[in-house]
């Protein structure tokens, strides 16, 4: 309908004899429906060009529409120095609820503007020295519904974690692992959270039932097989700070995979840092670089001249000691996100390109925590020094949560030993609620999460609220059933009936779902779909409240228009919970 008005609007300007840039003219919805559903801006972006007052171009232009014969329009009115609002009748609306119910959940609100190009999608990522703290879990239900919306808007769409396996701080982890096992204090630069010696207690259990004598790590290193899964730990490392960093990884990568899942998060593909340095793609990317002339040696050590492309500065990537920086196999990993032949080999969830538009992945995406606004344009640097264009690669910097309980903030730290891990908050309010607290802001505001208020499942609970309204959905249809009120499709329903403030207000929420969909993902905006579906289960608790469907008293044309509304309603609902990776209960 917006496209046929604006259509609408240009040729009516045009017999008007006024040349009009498409670009400077709007139409929006008034945020008060006795405003219209339409206000064009029209005649005050024309008026000039058309040597007329904006009004006077206004009434014009009203007088035109009104006379056009467009479908569904009633009447126009004149507001302002010149807007032009426009009201439709009721009729239009019906038309779309025919379509909601005709298309159904797989296909009402899904779009095309993808058109097969190819997205990979990196999210969460936390270091693998620990449980994933609540903070870590807004990164797993952001990441999630970006590849949900995504996907209904036809992206092919691969997501991965990266396992950053290497480097001190594993080291560290390892270290304090071990002086756990031994009872031995911890390094003051270690990790001293409780988790620590909670898993030290396991490593010790799962050696005793291996045979293997309480603090003899070593004799764990001569089997060859478990020697091959430790050598992604530098080789000088001590046998036991070995064993104990390789086992911990995996510990705190279980619980991390567990706890995700149990928030209906998962990835496609876990990448390890240490199979990357592994393949000898770290030294295919230096060598490219250095064949291009992007590499200056300075001090003894090897420089990527980032600052040409955007950095603040130069940035190292080889150490005057020949060791590696973190920032030459990030460059590696990047560069490979970007091959389509990986692409198709990780993909997953039944996506399909159907027409490559490029001989590499579209779009590569970080989402990224709050302390890395720092890294976003070195490593845009070092992919526009690959030959990857700069429109490709795309971060997301998001703000973090802060937690409370009995009114007091709780510090998240692994180091520290202070932290509520996702899977206690998931624990304490459950997964759908833990989940679509995280997606009520935008990810580049700070979170403030109350815990307690969570655990009420009452109405101040929005998880509750609109799951609610989707059971309720669900029992109206177990009744009609009952009643023998078999429901009907829509061509075969008259939908005129509805036409109540109620009814129209649903009607209205289910209209705008493609576009909020669209825009959600455009703005890389979940937290506007959780708007939507908390507005859409208002809605329905009011037409619930006001209009009886079932009643004895209720005529069968109005009954049967409001099962086929009822039945959009349920569709809408389940769209938008299951973008939000949230389900949608029959009852509760």
């Amino acid at each position: 309908m917006e496209a046929v008005l604006a259509g609408a609007i240009s040729a009516a300007l045009t017999r008007l004899g006024v040349g009009a840039d498409p670009s400077r003219i709007g139409l929006e919805r008034p945020a008060r429906t006795d405003h219209g559903d339409w206000s064009t801006n029209a005649a005050l972006v024309s008026a000039k060009g058309a040597g007329l007052p904006p009004r006077e171009l206004a009434q014009q232009l009203a007088a035109e529409l009104d006379g056009a014969g467009l479908p569904h329009l009633e009447r126009t009115e004149v507001a302002g120095p010149g807007f032009v609002n426009l009201h439709m009748a009721p009729s239009w609306l019906h038309e779309v609820l025919a379509e909601v119910v005709r298309e159904g959940v797989d296909g009402y609100a899904c779009s095309d503007i993808g058109s097969g190009q190819t997205v990979n999608l990196e999210f969460v990522s936390a270091n693998p020295t620990g449980p994933l703290h609540a903070g870590g879990g807004r990164w797993g239900a952001f990441g999630d519904s970006l590849a949900r919306l995504f996907r209904r808007c036809g992206y092919a769409t691969v997501t991965e974690y990266y396992v950053n396996d290497l480097g001190a701080q594993v080291l560290l982890f390892g270290q304090s692992l071990v002086a756990r096992m031994a009872g031995e204090p911890v390094p003051d630069d270690g990790y001293h959270g409780e988790y620590v010696a909670d898993w030290a207690d396991e490593l010790v259990a799962e050696m005793r039932a291996a045979g293997t004598a309480d603090a003899d790590i070593s004799q764990l290193l001569e089997d060859a097989a478990l020697e091959a899964r430790h050598a992604r730990i530098p080789v000088g490392t001590p046998p036991e700070a070995r064993f104990a960093a390789r086992w911990g990884i995996e510990r705190a990568l279980r619980d991390v995979r567990e706890t995700l899942e149990s928030m209906n998060v998962s990835f496609g593909h876990w990448q390890h840092e240490s199979e990357l340095a592994a393949s000898g793609a770290m030294d295919d990317v230096f060598g490219r670089l250095r064949a291009d002339n992007k590499i200056r040696s300075e001090a003894d050590a090897e420089w990527l001249r980032t600052s040409e492309y955007g950095d603040d500065k130069d940035r190292v990537l080889y150490r005057s000691n020949g060791e590696p920086t973190y920032f030459l196999p990030d460059i590696a990993y990047h560069d490979a996100k970007f091959s389509l032949e990986r692409f198709h080999q990780l993909q997953h969830h039944g996506a399909t390109v159907h027409s490559a538009t490029s001989s590499e992945v579209d779009l590569v995406i970080d989402v990224l925590g709050a302390d890395h606004h720092g890294y976003v344009p070195r490593i845009a640097a070092a992919m526009q020094m690959l030959g990857h264009p700069a429109e490709s690669y795309e971060a997301i910097v998001g703000q973090n949560v802060t937690l409370m309980r009995d009114g007091k903030v709780i510090e998240l730290s692994k180091r520290t030993g202070t932290m509520v891990e996702v899977r206690e908050l998931i624990d304490a309010v459950s997964p759908d609620v833990a989940r679509f607290a995280f997606l009520l802001q935008s990810i580049d505001s700070r979170q403030t999460i109350d815990i307690d208020l969570l655990s009420a499942q009452a109405a101040e609970n929005p998880v509750f609220y609109v799951q609610y309204a989707h059971a309720r959905i669900a029992s109206v249809a177990r009744r009609a059933e009952a009643d023998g009120v078999a429901p009907r499709p829509p061509a075969g329903t008259d939908l005129s009936p509805l036409t109540g403030d109620r009814e129209l207000a649903l009607l209205r929420a289910l209209e705008v779902l493609p576009s909020v969909v669209e825009i959600a993902l455009r703005e890389r905006a979940p937290h506007k779909v959780t708007t939507w579906v908390r507005d859409l289960a208002a809605a329905f608790h009011g037409f619930y409240h006001d209009c009886p469907i079932l009643h004895s008293e209720v005529p069968p044309e109005v009954r049967d228009a409001r099962l086929c509304l009822t039945e959009g309603t349920r569709i809408g609902l389940a769209i938008g919970l299951d973008l939000l990776g949230v389900d949608a209960p029959e009852a509760m």
